[in-house]
């Protein structure tokens, strides 16, 4: 890619999608801008990275093709609308702000503009990001192609439209934060088994990670793969009886349909100055909220206690 890049701001997710784009030999870290309003942190990142430092947001939007708008979202219409005047005609802006719509950002920078909305993930922090891309209408094939392929330098990323990006919200913006919680509770069972923590922790994260590449790996359906585990009068066919008995998949359900409410309200306009700065970390709470009541409804342990008894016999299908 020969076009030059921009970033005003540069925290984790930031950092993340700098990090990637130059780990994947697409772009020369020459061919970078950064600016911050921290000194020492853009100095760091050209020690690091050896990426121009720039001294103002508009030093970015004079130079950059295209420009990831990388800040918080309380203060990105402001920001946005500071360097406006500053843009090339043909300039790309990605913002990576939760609950900013893709109108806002228009009437930020002007109706004449390209404007990507994304939403990146935390994954993307280790590489297994999965992002969302929004083109608004002015924005070129050319152009979405070019921001995917950044995107997939640090995970996947598909284009989605508008309307969809609250379940995208619920399953993939948030979702990270609720299967922490089913990692958790899996290795609070196993520490009641016996198991050291730090190896519950890892035989639990290795677990979900297995499966969740051999559902993207194998183009089989969820439930035809957890049918493969299931072998009859077996130990996992028990623990799936005390799953369904105690509601999981419908609390599951709910706590993301509750989750998808909270992004649609809280991206409200004419709620936006009260809930943008807010946002991503109101959604995540208000599902977190959720599933602590619910999960209490499952009591998870019932499963240890089964898979125990079972443990007992040793002729047992697992």
């Amino acid at each position: 890619m020969e076009k030059k890049i921009g970033f005003i701001g540069c925290g984790n997710m930031g950092k993340a999608i700098l990090g990637g784009l130059i780990a994947s030999g697409q772009v020369l870290p020459g061919q970078i801008w950064v600016y911050t309003p921290s000194p020492d942190k853009v100095a760091a990142l050209h020690d690091q990275f050896g990426i121009n430092a720039a001294e103002s947001a508009q030093e970015v939007a004079q130079i950059a093709d295209i420009i990831f708008a990388a800040v918080k979202p309380g203060i990105m219409i402001k920001v946005l609308s500071e360097i406006t005047s500053s843009l090339n005609k043909d300039s790309l802006v990605v913002s990576i702000a939760a609950g900013v719509t893709l109108d806002q950002l228009a009437r930020a920078l002007g109706h004449d503009r390209k404007i990507i909305r994304a939403m990146p993930n935390t994954p993307a922090l280790v590489n297994a990001g999965m992002t969302s891309v929004t083109p608004n209408a002015l924005v070129t094939p050319e152009d979405t192609a070019d921001v995917l392929n950044i995107f997939r330098c640090f995970g996947e990323a598909e284009v989605i439209a508008e309307p969809m990006i609250h379940p995208v919200v619920g399953v993939s913006g948030s979702s990270p934060a609720y299967v922490f919680m089913f990692i958790e509770a899996m290795a609070d069972a196993a520490v009641l088994g016996g198991m050291p923590r730090a190896q519950a922790y890892k035989f639990a994260a290795q677990a979900v990670m297995g499966s969740a590449k051999m559902v993207l790996e194998t183009g089989e359906h969820p439930g035809a793969l957890k049918d493969m585990v299931c072998s009859p009068g077996g130990t996992t066919i028990e623990a799936v009886r005390v799953l369904e008995e105690k509601g999981f998949r419908a609390a599951v359900i709910e706590a993301m349909t509750k989750c998808m409410e909270k992004s649609e309200n809280s991206a409200n306009p004419d709620d936006f100055r009260r809930t943008s700065g807010r946002h991503f970390g109101a959604v995540t709470s208000g599902f977190l909220c959720f599933v602590k009541r619910q999960i209490c409804r499952f009591q998870p342990l019932t499963i240890v206690t089964h898979l125990w008894v079972q443990r007992r016999n040793p002729h047992t299908n697992p």
